[in-house]
This record gives structure tokens, sequence and C-alpha cells, in this order.
């Protein structure tokens, strides 16, 4: 990286000591929309992929209107996020096409340039029945224009850090294939085997939180209060110091390690309650209040995941407890739970945890190149 650097700083000295030119995408490049494509025209497989606004392919097509090396913006959807497709392609009218840029103009450089702003891009939206950014904003947007020698020599850079981001997340995609098949493997056991099944009904009883109502909650933090919509992600409620501590005292509190799972909604979703101050929604977060000499909790947490969940209701679906102690669970030997628990435990860690593993070296891969992204394309404005 340090001889790159020194390569392109010596070539700023000599092309450009003074700074760069700046230009607006309305001058150096073609802007138009997309063409509006119905789901029901969309096919699973097909020629040409359909992007519809993100990163993602939304299905296939028979026909294109774009060329390979295209740069797209989302202009519904997922707005402001940018893309550099590399094939032909169809993309909806949730696109923006950056096309045709100015003979000075790398198109891959510009891809770069213009994820710097990004964020930006992703805020500004123009706010209405269905907030987009709409063409004259786009047009204003400006990026550097530093000689193609400078340019090149900057795409090359990034583009070794995103091919290793690519590799480091093929990578892990495969290792999360892996430890579903060992879960299943692990989780799943023959009729023929001399397995004893329980109830969850005869191992515990289902708990849950004492009902927090509307004006006992605050958006001033204090102790949170999850909600079924932010279990397991930030709580944007919170309850008093003198409620929590009346309520966990009198009425049923999850133990530190307790499997709290959602009854509504996102039906099964687990959390392991780390002991720390916090309450949750009655009825739409349950644990299995249970004896762990019979059936450890991490066991759960992983059994869990093979559960066919008997859900009834209309629009919204609920996990009734009666269903819930219906399930039945293998009963295994301490030693044999803990052992299995013991595997899953070191794949999900290697998949999931940021800390340590595979999450952790991409995401300093991404905050690496992120740095050297912003670095790279910070130039002087040259005045004319």
């Amino acid at each position: 990286m340090a001889k790159h650097q020194n390569k392109i700083e010596k070539l700023i000295s000599e092309l450009c000591p003074n700074g760069v030119r700046y230009g607006n995408l309305g001058e150096i490049c073609d802007i138009r929309i997309g063409d509006r494509l119905e789901k029901i025209q969309m096919k699973k497989t097909g020629e040409f992929p359909v992007y519809g606004g993100g990163v993602n392919i939304t299905g296939y097509y028979d026909e294109k209107n774009a060329n390979a090396n295209t740069i797209t913006l989302g202009r519904r959807g997922t707005i402001g996020y940018i893309n550099f497709i590399k094939t032909d392609f169809f993309g909806t009218s949730n696109l923006f096409f950056l096309e045709n840029w100015h003979k000075d103009i790398d198109p891959r450089f510009a891809f770069y340039a213009l994820k710097v702003q990004e964020p930006q891009l992703m805020i500004s939206k123009k706010i209405g029945a269905q907030p987009a950014i709409d063409k004259p904003q786009l047009e204003k947007i400006k990026i550097p224009i530093p000689p193609l020698a400078i340019q090149e020599e900057i795409v090359k850079i990034l583009n070794n850090f995103t091919e290793l981001e690519t590799e480091l997340e093929t990578e892990l995609e495969a290792r999360k294939k892996q430890y579903k098949y060992y879960r299943i493997k692990l989780l799943t056991f023959n009729k023929r085997e001399r397995v004893e099944w329980l109830t969850l009904g005869d191992i515990g009883k289902v708990s849950m939180c004492k009902r927090i109502f509307k004006n006992q909650t605050s958006e001033k933090e204090s102790i949170p209060f999850y909600k079924i919509g932010t279990f397991g992600k930030e709580a944007n409620a919170f309850i008093s110091e003198e409620i929590f501590n009346k309520y966990r005292q009198k009425f049923s509190f999850p133990k530190k390690g307790d499997i709290l799972l959602s009854a509504s909604g996102t039906i099964g979703r687990r959390v392991i309650y780390d002991g720390k101050p916090a309450y949750f929604q009655d009825s739409n977060i349950i644990w299995l209040e249970h004896d762990e000499s019979k059936v450890l909790n991490k066991f759960l947490y992983y059994f869990y995941t093979t559960v066919k969940w008997q859900t009834e209701g209309g629009t919204i679906q609920r996990l009734y407890n009666d269903n819930f102690l219906k399930i039945k669970v293998p009963l295994l030997d301490i030693d044999e739970q803990r052992h299995i628990v013991s595997i899953l435990d070191k794949f999900n860690s290697l998949i999931n945890d940021i800390s340590i593993g595979l999450p952790a070296e991409l995401e300093a891969r991404k905050k690496q190149y992120q740095y050297y992204r912003n670095k790279l394309l910070t130039f002087n404005e040259y005045a004319s």
C-alpha cells in the first residue's frame, strides 16, 4: 500500500501540484432513469439480471436496457445506493444510470469517488409520498477529476481491497453453510435412536414479564424496555428504575442465560438474556422457566432453530403458550448437550462474532478500505 501511495503522491506533485478540477455529474456523464418492469414480467432464470435499487438481483428478463460496467444509483427503494454492474443487465425505474462518461474520467474511478458520498446521498432524499432523489439534485453532485494516470492507480489499489473483501465474504458464506449443516446434523435424531422425548411443558413453564403500559414508558434513557419490534435490536422506549426494581422482584423476570423468544411477529427470534437491566414486553416475549439439570438453556437456544412453530392468528401470527409447551425436545445426557453446544458455539463465533475469526478480519478489511478510499479520494480543488 505504501508503495502505491508514494507513487500517487509523486504523480500528484508532477501532474496536478495546484489541485484538481471538480465536475458536476450533469456535465461529465449522461444520467437517465431505468424502465418500469412489473414483478410478474420477471423470471427466475434468464439472459439478463434485473436490478431494482439495491445490490441484489431481483429476477431475470429477456431484454437488457444497460450495458456492462454501468454505474447505478438508487432512485427509490435503497435511495442513494451506488453500484457498479459488470455485466449487461436490465435496470428498473428505481434506478438512475450514470453512463457515457467524459473521456477524462475512468468510470471505475467515478464509482469509488461517488461511494465516498453515498452516506450523504442516502439521507438527502426528497420528502414526499414516495421519497426519492430527483435528477436535478443528482446533476449537482461533484466529484474530483485528477489526471487519468492517478485515477487508474487509485482504482488498482481500491480494486485489491474489494477483491479481498469478496474472497472473505465468499469464505464466510461457505462457513455459514457448513454451520447450518452441522447444526441440523447434531440436532436431528432418528426415531430408531433410543432418545427420550419430553415436551417443554414436562420440563418447565412459560414465563413473561409483567405488562407495561404505554404511559409507564418514556423516550428518556433509563431502563431499556424491549417491545416485539425492537427485540434483539436497540430499545426505543424506557421505564423508570423504580418500576423496574419493583416488577422484577414481585413478578416473573428472566435470569441470566435464559433464552428469550419472540411469540408474535417473527416467531422464534432468540436472545440470550445477558443479565443487564432491561425489561421485555409481556406475552410477545417469553422464556421457558425450568431446571437446567434436564435441559441446558444453551442447548434450547440451538434446538429452537429446528422447531416448526405452530402459530395461530390472523394478520399478526402468534405463538400461544399451549402450542409452545407441546413442543418436544430430546432428553439427552447433560454431557452430550454440552458437547453439542460446544461445537455449535465455535461455529457461531466463527461466523458471527466480529471480535474473532472471519467476521473480525472482514470488519478490519472494510474499515481499512474505507480509510484508504477516503484518503485517496480527497484532493485539493484547483482554483482557476
